[in-house]
């Protein structure tokens, strides 16, 4: 990867291109850092810091917003919008006709998916900023003087509903700024301007949690001197393990009969289809987090609760993200997201119609239903595989919240990881193809 960074920097075009994105990430990083106006964010920090822990929705909004969320600046809600506009729109692409038929209608089809997905987001948008002024008010601290500070700044009358509305103003315009900086690097930089903003997000919580761990080893060195050095060679370890699923896939062999056309011979070559083991990326996870946040969400409307019995107790406790309860549950979910997700890809009668028509075959498979019952249980095999390795990396960090409270805060948890790399592996490619597209001399010659 660095070596491909090293070529494409000696390229005057991609240099500029690598420029232009590092700008807008620039841009992206100063915007996180912009207060919005009567809000406290020293009181929204504290209450952040104690409620976005372990794993939980919160924790993850917060990390792929690089941190503006808990710090309640005008990028707070960075690039969710888009993100939860473009899972919507993905999955009633599949599930309306109209939108089916401008999928298939090719690139103008998707321009106006994609402006559809726009508006989507912009209503988000305003959802979710009303939704966070009401949590943003629900937010207290008590100090040790007995003096509870607020979030947001009291005021009565006009000057109440002045605040809420310039508050979700700044929420919606930060996101929809950072929505049209991602859209200005995939027309004038390198990749994908969401998966580069979202990786600018979570990258610069890394030094957060580095310098959380130096605090405690200061705090405590005899007992986390070790966890730091055995948290760390775990992180490597999850970097290279990801890369290697993530790189992982399961070939089909394909064999195409054999066609003469007069004097020539046509067909007859071995080829193969490509299935990969994260084929639905993180995708489950996100699906997974969603349900699982709805019970926490009603946490955060209705408080917790006062008394430690009846329902609402018992209900809370088992949705806890440091139970075992919630652990469990969250893996089966995403064990059964991923199947549901790598479905909605995937249609083996298509596949098998596709290879009768063009007179291509499985060796050993008869044409038809056998191929598509082949190529389904082959699906289930690897969509299982994929699942318990999503699986295994979203729970770790619960397990180590449950180990140790000090570990609670740590946002470098296997989802963000994946995430980085899977964005990190993208963009190298996108660079290898922009650098053979400027060197093929060789491939003329």
């Amino acid at each position: 990867m660095f070596q491909t960074l090293k070529r494409a920097w000696s390229v005057p075009d991609i240099r500029k291109k690598l420029l232009y994105t590092l700008l807008m990430i620039v841009i992206f990083r100063f915007g996180s850092a912009v207060a919005v106006p009567f809000l406290d964010t020293s009181v929204v920090k504290d209450w952040m810091d104690n409620n976005a822990t372990g794993g939980n929705f919160l924790e993850y909004l917060n990390t792929i917003t690089g941190g503006a969320l808990s710090q309640a600046t005008i990028f707070s809600l960075s690039i969710t919008p888009y993100i939860n506009a473009s899972i919507i729109m993905q999955l009633l692409t599949y599930a309306l006709p109209p939108l089916e038929r401008l999928r298939d209608e090719g690139e103008e089809g998707r321009k106006k998916i994609n402006k559809i997905t726009s508006a989507v987001a912009m209503v988000l948008a305003v959802f979710m900023g009303f939704a966070y002024y009401l949590t943003l008010k629900r937010m207290n601290v008590t100090g040790d003087n007995g003096i509870t500070s607020h979030a947001v700044k009291y005021a009565s009358g006009w000057e109440m509903y002045f605040s809420a509305v310039v508050i979700i103003a700044c929420f919606v315009a930060g996101a929809s700024f950072v929505v049209w900086m991602g859209n200005r690097i995939s027309d004038k930089g390198i990749g994908n301007g969401v998966s580069m903003i979202l990786f600018a997000g979570i990258a610069a919580r890394f030094p957060v949690d580095a310098g959380r761990l130096v605090s405690l080893i200061g705090e405590k060195p005899e007992k986390y001197l070790f966890v730091t050095i055995g948290y760390v060679v775990f992180i490597v370890f999850e970097f290279a393990f990801i890369v290697f699923m993530n790189e992982a896939e399961r070939r089909i062999p394909i064999q195409y009969a054999k066609r003469v056309v007069g004097r020539k011979q046509f067909g007859g070559q071995k080829t193969h289809i490509p299935i990969k083991v994260m084929m639905s990326g993180v995708m489950p996870i996100i699906f997974a987090m969603s349900f699982m946040s709805l019970p926490q969400t009603i946490q955060l409307f209705a408080g917790q609760p006062t008394k430690a019995e009846g329902f609402y107790y018992h209900f809370c406790k088992f949705f806890s993200t440091s139970s075992w309860s919630y652990a469990i549950l969250y893996f089966i979910l995403i064990i059964a997201f991923n199947y549901f997700y790598v479905s909605i890809q995937y249609n083996p009668i298509e596949i098998a119609n596709n290879l009768r028509q063009s007179n291509g075959g499985i060796p050993g498979i008869r044409p038809g239903k056998p191929t598509s019952d082949y190529i389904q249980r082959v699906l289930s095999k690897i969509a299982l595989v994929g699942a318990v390795f999503l699986g295994i990396i979203a729970v770790v960090p619960i397990f180590f919240s449950m180990a140790d409270e000090n570990l609670r805060s740590l946002s470098m948890g296997g989802t963000t990881i994946l995430i980085a790399v899977s964005v990190a592996l993208e963009t190298t490619r996108t660079l290898e193809s922009q650098l053979m597209m400027r060197h093929h001399k060789g491939f003329l010659s």
